[in-house]
């Protein structure tokens, strides 16, 4: 697998200091298939006796874990075992990069990080994404696995009007420099990347997932970026894709089936236009406004009302970076759900457009009946006011 490319000022240099992480690392699901018994003086994949697997998964409970851990179930053949994995203090310092974690196996095929992309929850607890995918390689080192499948983002690629429509794998990164998030997510895909090409026989999975949504589990991140698409003025709303949770956990279990090695885009097939993305979300009304204005405007709501959009997030909104979804095609994923169903699917539908047209017409015609009423009766109090003045 080729390195990641990543912008001039990339490598490890993204890696941004945060808060000061808390020194409890989040649960750890482990996935153990019966019977694996693993010989340690071999590294590659055939080391495994009975030809079972054993796969680690961090990131929590989360909605995306969920939806793996029971995919990798689905043959009855797999135990799921929930551990709590205490991170060594100096684990995300400069002086110890050991991590100590307490685990019940000691060996894995397998590491699976689903929380690196937790937006909300690597925001919650203060945690940077490459500070994440790091515990993640040291889990996997401890455990002595082979295969790492990292869940990254197609945010990775920067949106720009001179994005080619779709963007591939081969593509340069180039995230919003004023998006943390997505910076530190291509910090830790050469994180990745540098783990795999340290030993002979290792192979990485690296998913980048366009917009993910679900109904009812959608995160923060999501919802601002939903809620600031299709809202521009005239044909100047880009195109997006929206994918939904399941398939995105099918990408994770194909990856982790078939070793998968590489960096991979998921995605529905094709996009939504601009357009089509306005009439989904219901055409509310809107005020043209320079982007520089709208800039501004969404920088004091997000200061002050925290919300819709966080800082640096603005460009995913008003430029493409839609992605091509071939080369994972080609390796047998499926997606079930179109960019529209999982649109609709994961957002509410606002009032007026489940108005009927014919009620809508009748509710404009009261409207304009009310505001002509209301124009008469101050035309005639201006005029009553006029005519005591000249008495």
């Amino acid at each position: 697998m080729a390195a990641p490319h990543l912008p001039p000022s990339g490598g490890s240099a993204l890696i941004l200091p945060v808060d000061p992480p808390t020194r409890t690392h989040p649960p750890v699901l482990v996935i153990i298939r019966a019977g694996c018994v693993r010989d340690r003086s071999r590294e590659r994949v055939g080391a495994y006796r009975g030809g079972v697997t054993t796969a680690v998964l961090t990131g929590g409970d989360s909605a995306l874990s969920q939806r793996v851990t029971e995919l990798l179930a689905a043959g009855g053949d797999v135990r799921v075992v929930r551990l709590d994995a205490p991170m060594h203090p100096s684990a995300t310092g400069a002086d110890d990069p050991d991590v100590d974690f307490d685990l019940e196996v000691d060996v894995a095929d397998v590491v699976v990080d689903l929380g690196a992309s937790d937006h909300d929850t690597r925001a919650r607890q203060r945690e940077s994404a490459s500070e994440f995918a790091t515990i993640t390689l040291a889990a996997a080192d401890q455990l002595h696995a082979d295969h790492v499948v990292f869940v990254s983002s197609a945010m990775v690629y920067g949106a720009s009007p001179n994005n080619p429509k779709p963007l591939t794998e081969d593509a340069v990164l180039r995230p919003d420099v004023e998006f943390v998030f997505a910076r530190q997510l291509a910090s830790a895909e050469e994180l990745v990347e540098q783990w795999r090409r340290a030993r002979p026989g290792r192979v990485s999975s690296v998913l980048r997932p366009c917009l993910t949504l679900a109904a009812g589990r959608s995160s923060t991140l999501a919802a601002a970026l939903v809620s600031g698409l299709g809202r521009r003025v005239a044909d100047a709303d880009p195109p997006a894709q929206f994918l939904h949770l399941d398939d995105l956990a099918a990408a994770i279990v194909l990856s982790v089936r078939r070793r998968l090695d590489g960096v991979f885009n998921v995605a529905p097939d094709g996009w939504v236009p601009g357009e089509r993305v306005r009439a989904l979300s219901g055409e509310r009304p809107r005020l043209p406004m320079p982007d520089r204005l709208q800039e501004v405007g969404a920088g004091l709501r997000w200061r002050f009302l925290r919300g819709p959009i966080p800082p640096g997030l603005g460009s995913y909104t008003r430029e493409p970076w839609i992605v091509a979804n071939g080369r994972l095609r080609r390796e047998g994923w499926d997606p079930v759900v179109t960019n529209e169903q999982a649109y609709v699917e994961a957002t509410e539908a606002p009032w007026w457009t489940l108005v009927s047209p014919k009620r809508r017409q009748e509710l404009s015609l009261g409207a304009g009946a009310v505001l002509a009423v209301l124009g008469l009766l101050g035309a005639s109090t201006i005029l009553r006011r006029w005519w005591r003045s000249r008495q």
